[in-house]
């Protein structure tokens, strides 16, 4: 499955875009967003959200 984003944990840091190396996260409307089709559910944002606003489902 692939990255899920916590709306309401999430800040619109960009940090998980910066590190996601699939490039399938985006910020939007300043949370971020996973294209589960790009997402290659290596877990890299989930372990770089500072918040903790992002699990692999």
């Amino acid at each position: 499955m692939a990255a899920k984003v916590n709306t309401e944990e999430c800040t619109g840091c960009g940090i998980c875009v910066d590190e996601c190396p699939a490039t399938a996260i985006e910020l939007k409307n300043d949370k971020a967003k996973v294209d589960e089709d790009e997402c290659t559910e290596c877990g890299t944002c989930v372990d770089s959200c500072p918040n903790s606003a992002i699990t692999m489902e």
